[in-house]
Formats: structure tokens, C-alpha cells, sequence
């Protein structure tokens, strides 16, 4: 069972279908999905949030592969402000996304720590590798900022079109001397 996570200014719980009002809200919007995976339907249907819960997200947890969590404000707890995920997928282990109006202000960095943390504490995983569009700064930065690195260039084909996907990574014994060396 996957647990609810919490950071300084977030609780993470792991993803069910009663999230998917929310998530339609605050989802289908050009800032938030243009450097998605191309699997993203756009435009996003009406019944889009729910269909990725039903069809994506609540199987690939049932089958233990996938874990994802809805991101709450601490202070606003019935506030949905995104969503993060691990995969235990090559080459692609973390995504997530950030409804707009809370661009730019540290929250994804601190759930990315907190489920980094997961994915080599609780999961065991030797390395963690998370791909991007090459033109999405922001989420470069939070790979920067958590101690990855780049470590290849493919092609991938995003919402927005076809550019460079990016492979980041850090391995466990990186993360670990990361967090020992910051307390």
C-alpha cells in the first residue's frame, strides 16, 4: 500500500478516483501539459482525468509498477495543486506536473525530494532517471537542483511537438551521500 507523504508545505496521497474532478479543473491547460509525453490527449477531453485514473494510474498501482500521488497544500488541504509519480519503467522513473498559479514557487522541487527519497529508501531502486523536454527550463532546474545530472539525449515526441527528450539521472549512493552531507 502506497502511504501519504508530507514535506514542509505539502501532503502527497497516493491517487484515487476522487481526485479526478480536481485534476480535470486544473489539468487541461497549455502551460501545464505542452512538455507532457504525447500520450496526453490534446485538447483534453471532457472525461480525461478520470480515464487516465481508471485506465493508467489505478491499474499500474494495483500491479505495484507505478506510484502516484495528488499534491495538497498543507494550508489548503482540499486544495489540489498537482500530481508526481514514480515508474518502474527504463529510463523514465519520475514525472509529474504543477497547475499554473503555483508555477515558480519551490513546490515541486520539495515533492520531488520527498518521493526521490521514497523511490531509494522504501523501493530500494539503485538509480532514478527522469525525462524532459529539452526546452523546459523549469523542470530542468528541479533535476539540477535535486543533484542529477544529464546523462543522454533521444527524440521525443511531446504535446507541444517533437524535440530533444532528455535523460537525467542520480544513483542511490548519490542521493544518499547528498542527503547525509545537507544534515
Amino acid at each position: 500500500m502506497q502511504p501519504t507523504l508530507y514535506t514542509e508545505r505539502l501532503i502527497l496521497r497516493p491517487l484515487t478516483l476522487d481526485d479526478a474532478d480536481a485534476i480535470q479543473q486544473i489539468f487541461p491547460h497549455w502551460e501545464v501539459v505542452r512538455y507532457l509525453n504525447n500520450e496526453v490527449p490534446w485538447p483534453y477531453p471532457a472525461d480525461g482525468a478520470r480515464s487516465f485514473l481508471e485506465n493508467v494510474a489505478l491499474p499500474g498501482m494495483a500491479r505495484g509498477e507505478q506510484w502516484h500521488w495528488a499534491m495538497y497544500l498543507r494550508d489548503s488541504p482540499d486544495t489540489l495543486v498537482g500530481n508526481i509519480s514514480l515508474f518502474d519503467t527504463e529510463d523514465d522513473n519520475r514525472g509529474f506536473w504543477l497547475g499554473q498559479p503555483w508555477h515558480g514557487q519551490g513546490y515541486m522541487t520539495e515533492a520531488c525530494a520527498v518521493v526521490t527519497d521514497y523511490w531509494f529508501n522504501v523501493l530500494e531502486r539503485p538509480v532514478l532517471r527522469a525525462p524532459k523536454a529539452a526546452p523546459n527550463q523549469g523542470s530542468r532546474r528541479i533535476s539540477e537542483r535535486g543533484g542529477m545530472r544529464q546523462v543522454k539525449t533521444v527524440e521525443g515526441h511531446f504535446v507541444e511537438g517533437t524535440f530533444p527528450r532528455e535523460i537525467w539521472e542520480i544513483t542511490r549512493e548519490e542521493w544518499l551521500k547528498s542527503k547525509s552531507s545537507s544534515q
